[in-house]
């Protein structure tokens, strides 16, 4: 078989996401889920006509002349802390004493903070001194519904639940959202060489950095990581494992899948196995069903692209989630290099005032990158100076 597009694989693969089920939760329990129906707001919000300054709930006629030269004096006959439900009576020449978020008195029609009267916090429970007028009737008011009405949306479905969305929700005092059920997730790190960290690596060994790294990657997908574990080239054994994970909605392993002879993914797992003009990650394979299977390269530059490209995308879209990509920006180059004509490039980059300098693909480089430049196949040298598309990862 000839070489695929990346955009065609990737299409391949999203064909056969099919979205997880939903489920309730309270809101204190849904962070880094996603929403699958929209939240909206249960009433006004806020729900009555509030102050936004410390100060005076004034009868705005007594006061629009008041000046320096002018003051304008006010009987206080109420004093109104945030939370009260009073809603005292003023009538003309009386004043409120209110605090920020206090319900406005109904006789009320604008608030003049303290810094505008002469007396200020430290003499306001018996008279305001009023020296300065409110610029219009309405000032320093809150109404009713200013943040949002009854029914509105306050977060559309198909977005990340994070710190700011989950106050949103709660500020309109919705309790419970309906979110997608995590992706559970089986990673396998394949491979003879392998020992784990912390082990001294006899000669032909290598320590093994694919389960972290792709277990890590998928916790950061939203998705949650079932099983961890390193399998020896022997098919036998990694059947054993892709039966075991036959509960799971997506089996990911590394390794395995190039053209050697002892290529044990290919010869257990039920993928397809293709050539993808993409550099590093050519060798990919994909199976469709359930649990989705996603064969990545063994090499950890080429695990972390091809995740980025096709298995964060699909456990995103499994979720439901509206936005599946990482965000691109246009960023120049400082440091230039040279680029494989022919395969879609993603080199790993640091990204400085003056631009992005590229990184080697070796395992340590990997640690220091923060995004990758994502190179046309047509590009053989990249340029200082040359605007480039950038993968944000960090």
């Amino acid at each position: 078989m000839g070489i695929i597009g990346v955009d065609e694989h990737r299409q391949r693969i999203l064909a056969a996401v099919r979205p997880l089920p939903a489920e309730p939760l309270p809101i204190a329990a849904a962070l880094g889920r996603t929403l699958r129906v929209d939240a909206a707001a249960p009433h006004d919000i806020p729900a009555f006509a509030g102050s936004a300054m410390d100060g005076f709930a004034v009868r705005f006629d007594d006061v629009r002349d008041a000046s320096p030269s002018r003051p304008v004096r006010l009987r206080v006959v109420a004093d109104l802390p945030a939370g009260t439900a009073a809603d005292p009576a003023l009538g003309p020449g009386e004043a409120a004493r209110i605090m920020t978020g206090a319900a406005v008195p109904s006789d009320a029609d604008a608030v003049v903070p303290f810094e505008d009267t002469a007396g200020g916090l430290s003499d306001s429970l018996t008279e305001a001194v009023v020296l300065a007028a409110p610029a219009r009737r309405g000032r320093h008011i809150r109404t009713r519904a200013e943040d949002a009405a009854a029914g509105a949306v306050v977060v559309v479905a198909g977005t990340r639940l994070g710190s700011r969305q989950l106050a949103a929700i709660g500020a309109a005092g919705v309790a419970q959202v309906t979110v997608s059920r995590r992706p559970r997730v089986v990673v396998l790190s394949t491979g003879d060489e392998l020992v784990s960290p912390g082990t001294a690596a006899a000669r032909g060994r290598v320590h093994e950095s694919n389960g972290l790294l792709v277990a890590s990657l998928v916790a950061e997908a939203d998705a949650e990581v079932v099983h961890v574990a390193r399998v020896p080239d022997d098919p036998a054994a990694l059947r054993r494992e892709l039966d075991a994970a036959a509960g799971a909605d997506a089996v990911i392993t590394t390794g395995g899948i190039s053209a050697g002879a002892y290529e044990v993914v290919k010869q257990a797992a039920a993928m397809e196995f293709v050539r993808v003009g993409m550099q590093p990650g050519k060798p990919q394979g994909f199976g469709a069903g359930s649990p989705l299977l996603f064969g990545l390269p063994g090499n950890p530059g080429g695990t972390a692209v091809s995740f980025e490209v096709f298995v964060r995308p699909a456990l995103l879209a499994m979720q439901g989630r509206t936005s599946i990509d990482r965000r691109r920006t246009l960023l120049p180059v400082a440091t230039g290099w040279t680029s494989r004509v022919g395969r879609e490039e993603y080199r790993p980059v640091v990204v400085a005032d003056d631009g992005v300098h590229p990184l080697p693909g070796d395992p340590i480089a990997l640690g220091r990158a923060e995004a990758y430049a994502v190179i046309p196949a047509r590009t053989g040298v990249v340029h200082p100076g040359d605007l480039v598309s950038v993968m944000l990862v960090s």
